[in-house]
């Protein structure tokens, strides 16, 4: 389908969840005859390296963000903000100079509003269509919806019938006429990992923003050693190796695709964030799970709400945190069952294929 064309995939470097739902597009392209190249920063490139060691990458400054530690973001968010928009004043000169060092001829950016030429077919990644922002939400959905039709198109990871998994965020009135729905997308495979060598009862998996990352990290530690049976903590860190092992948790910094998806696969609880890119994860093993959403995170604290009213997970807020009473819950809790295959994905791939013509 693509005869070779060299195609840039950049993934946001907010936490991990960008990175890793570009993980099944990479593969589509491959599939199709597309050589892809990886464009990304810190540990969004290090995880993307380690899934593609073969592939071309190539590093694209991002933004440090860090979070505050309480239960607001806002002026954490405020302090950041210059920062954030140099970063893309920056990727626009980087990407001027990459597309001729790499030859480009297309560019897939997940969420990085500075990565697209008017002389290259540019698609943009999303599911926040219309975000959630704790000050001035109308102006910055306006923003947004700006950024999104200067595209030639935007992929909306989501199913086109709402609520679907993002409901507010995908949905709604005024999506840019360039939009198209992608289905809800993951590099989990149902089903699979039958026959690993280790099973745990419970598996955490966390990312994102410090220092809330951490604190996470430290109350799933203590929580998940005082509950019987053999569990897996996995922290989110691509960059790091050591592995710590307890009577009862194993923590690991990261795992490949394949592993992970078998771990969540056979788990009794999963456990993580409430980020986009892990209740797609779930949703493609047809799992329920524990989400905990980032305190002061405005996207993550809705789908919270969302989804503890679809009752499709189970939600706790950090600073009440009980693992061992979700593990009593989550038992004969049922779900959707999974879909396979990515139809609307392979439909946007030809589309993005014929502009290449």
């Amino acid at each position: 389908m693509f005869h070779g064309a060299r195609i840039l995939v950049a993934p946001l470097d907010w936490g991990l969840g960008h990175s890793t739902r570009c993980i099944p597009i990479i593969r589509r392209l491959l599939d199709h005859g597309a050589t892809p190249i990886i464009g990304a920063d810190a540990a969004p490139l290090a995880l993307l390296q380690k899934e593609f060691p073969d592939l071309e990458h190539v590093r694209i400054p991002g933004v440090n963000v860090r979070y505050s530690k309480g239960n607001s973001q806002l002026w954490s968010m405020a302090r950041q903000f210059p920062e954030m928009v140099r970063i893309v004043r920056s990727e626009r000169a980087a990407f001027d100079r990459i597309r001729m060092e790499r030859q480009l001829d297309a560019v897939i950016s997940d969420q990085r509003f500075g990565l697209r030429s008017p002389d290259l077919p540019s698609v943009l990644i999303t599911h926040q269509v219309f975000p959630f922002t704790p000050i001035a939400q109308g102006a910055l959905r306006r923003v947004n919806l700006h950024h999104m039709a200067r595209f030639d198109r935007c992929w909306i990871m989501d199913e086109p019938a709402a609520p679907g998994l993002a409901g507010e965020l995908s949905h709604g009135r005024n999506v840019p006429s360039n939009a198209r729905y992608i289905g809800t997308i993951s590099r989990m495979t149902p089903g699979s990992g039958s026959s690993i060598p280790q099973r745990y009862r419970i598996v955490a998996v966390i990312s994102g923003p410090e220092p809330q990352r951490s604190m996470l990290d430290a109350a799933l530690t203590e929580q998940l050693q005082r509950i019987p049976g053999h569990h897996l903590l996995v922290r989110g860190l691509p960059k790091e190796s050591t592995v710590q092992r307890h009577e009862r948790l194993t923590c690991i910094p990261h795992t490949n695709s394949a592993e992970l998806s078998s771990f969540l696969y056979n788990a009794e609880l999963v456990v993580s964030r409430s980020g986009y890119t892990t209740l797609m994860d779930l949703a493609a093993l047809g799992k329920s799970a524990l989400i905990i959403p980032t305190p002061g995170q405005a996207e993550q604290e809705y789908l919270g709400r969302l989804h503890a009213r679809t009752g499709r997970f189970l939600v706790q807020s950090q600073d009440r945190l009980d693992v061992a009473r979700a593990l009593a819950a989550i038992g004969g809790r049922s779900v959707p069952t999974p879909t396979t295959g990515h139809p609307a994905l392979e439909q946007a791939l030809e589309d993005m294929a014929a502009m290449l013509r």
